[in-house]
């Protein structure tokens, strides 16, 4: 099929591009605000992304004193780059959306005590309402209609967006917006984690190519341990867990949820690792099975019942989808350093509540919620003050060529120089500088498109394009922290330095560029500021 033309023109108040939860509060926190709403999904709204695969825990702590606990606890683990005011917005914010959550016909738990108990949420009922709120409320939903260019004024302010509709042969359409909510997820290199195949990082390229700024870029090496033979990572179970060499032999140092980093060593050294279930009490493994049913099905269908038999795992990269990486946030609704553009849940950085540390399921979930109303409240009053108009994207440049690289060989250039354990979860100047070289060459190689594609799937052009971007961002932050801290972990810098204990910005395109951020980070504990 031949995609027309001219493109399909709407217009609206904010364009929220993305459909997990952040993208999905924030629509609904726009729509609050008074704003007309357009929400473009590369997948269908509710069902993509990592937490309708699955859910996650919650950073849900009320008002009192273990509120301000829990942000001193938070500084002193995460390498002293966090803020402690955003910490404390997330909280509250996030404490009151999830009684709004509630009162939306979301069924929690129910404790002894009579009240509902608000730590958690299973994905796909939480995605479900979430759609039917955001629909219920105005929002304009348009599935698989994946984003390709941001468009700007004269004057660099974000008008809104471009596309492609999949399912209409690749038929393409142009937003106009007052204000734009980038909420695409974080950036998993199509590694194969669970649910994670929509993160592609296409959302911070199109930011960087209007001169957005990213932070925290260096910490986005998050793996998590997998069964051998499956892709489900969620690893909570594994706090139940004993870890073994390939003869049997338990690792010394540490059990369960920390004992992850034993197995993870062993296995970048190339050695096999098995994970036993065998400290979980007799009373709650049938409960445990209830919880999270899909991390024992690929068990129970290879004949392994995890709390007998060790079985082999196996690390899988979930890059920025739990790290920290994303858009630096340049105000406290959530607003880029590009006029016009915000950004929410993983595409925006998590350093300010999560520091050098992966935010895991809870802090990242609560992020989500938060961010995504600070973010769609933000873009809402910003709108108000422009009209939507057509704008052009920053970059206009031909996405295909014959003789070109294919889509297949740019994602595999990429993958290459990131998924592997030895690239990003033990780093080395040397070959950190190696995959930096490699990169820049892919980057010059497709400067100019990449092999031509079918009309629907143009959109994974723009995905190669974002992970080779990404790869040479994390790349470039992660030799300018000459240093071991939290995610990053220098193989020859093995130590903490106090001189960087700071957030590092990075960007550009053509010439990728590193620099401290200017702001500090804000501290309340004593022990830290001592």
């Amino acid at each position: 099929m031949t995609a027309p033309a001219d493109p399909e023109v709407y217009r609206t108040d904010v364009l929220v591009i993305g459909g997990g939860p952040a993208a999905t509060w924030a629509a609904i926190s726009a729509i609050e605000s008074g704003a007309r709403v357009i929400l473009v999904d590369k997948g269908y709204c509710g069902t993509s992304g990592a937490t309708a695969a699955g859910g996650n825990n919650l950073w849900a702590i009320g008002p009192g004193p273990r509120r301000e606990d829990s942000v001193r606890e938070r500084e002193l683990a995460a390498g002293r780059i966090t803020d402690s005011d955003w910490m404390f917005r997330v909280l509250a914010t996030s404490w009151d959306r999830l009684e709004h959550l509630s009162e939306w016909g979301y069924p929690f738990p129910v404790g002894a005590d009579g009240r509902e108990m608000r730590s958690s949420l299973q994905g796909p009922e939480y995605m479900r309402r979430m759609r039917r709120k955001a629909h219920r409320s105005g929002v304009r939903i348009l599935d698989h209609h994946p984003a390709l260019d941001l468009t700007a004024d004269r004057d660099g302010v974000i008008t809104g967006a471009t596309g492609i509709a999949r399912q209409d042969g690749g038929r393409p359409w142009q937003i106009a917006a007052g204000a734009v909510v980038l909420a695409t997820g974080g950036t998993a290199f199509l590694s194969g984690t669970f649910g994670t195949n929509v993160d592609t990082g296409e959302g911070l390229l199109m930011a960087a190519e209007h001169g957005a700024h990213l932070s925290g870029m260096e910490f986005c090496t998050a793996y998590a341990l997998a069964p051998e033979w499956g892709v489900h990572t969620k690893g909570r179970m594994l706090q139940w867990g004993s870890f073994y060499d390939e003869h049997g032999r338990p690792f010394t140092t540490q059990r369960g949820l920390s004992g992850r980093q034993d197995a993870q060593r062993a296995l970048t050294r190339g050695e096999r690792v098995f994970a036993r279930l065998d400290r979980a009490p007799e009373h709650i493994r049938q409960t445990m099975r209830d919880a999270q049913p899909n991390y024992f099905l690929p068990l129970d269908k290879a004949g392994i019942d995890p709390f007998i038999t060790a079985y082999p795992v196996r690390m899988v990269y979930e890059g920025s989808v739990r790290g920290t990486g994303g858009l630096r946030l340049a105000g406290a609704d959530c607003a880029t350093t590009v006029p016009g553009l915000y950004a929410a849940g993983d595409a925006a950085t998590r350093e300010l509540i999560t520091g050098a540390l992966s935010g895991g399921g809870s802090r990242n979930g609560s992020w989500a919620i938060a961010s995504g109303t600070f973010a769609g409240r933000g873009a809402a009053e910003f709108s108000r003050t422009r009209r939507a108009q057509v704008g052009q994207p920053a970059i206009v440049a031909p996405r295909s060529r014959a003789g070109a690289p294919t889509v297949e060989d740019v994602v595999a250039a990429a993958q290459s120089h990131v998924l592997p354990p030895q690239r990003s979860y033990l780093k080395s100047e040397e070959r950190l500088q190696e995959s930096a070289d490699a990169l820049e060459a892919v980057w010059r190689d497709i400067a100019d498109g990449l092999a031509p594609v079918a009309p629907r799937d143009v959109y994974k052009q723009r995905q190669a394009q974002a992970m080779v971007a990404a790869a040479r961002w994390i790349t470039a932050a992660s030799l300018a922290r000459p240093e071991s801290r939290g995610l990053h972990r220098r193989e020859d810098l093995p130590d903490s330095d106090h001189r960087y204990e700071h957030r590092i910005l990075v960007g550009g395109l053509d010439q990728v560029w590193t620099a401290p951020d200017p702001v500090a980070p804000q501290l309340i504990s004593s022990e830290a500021v001592a």
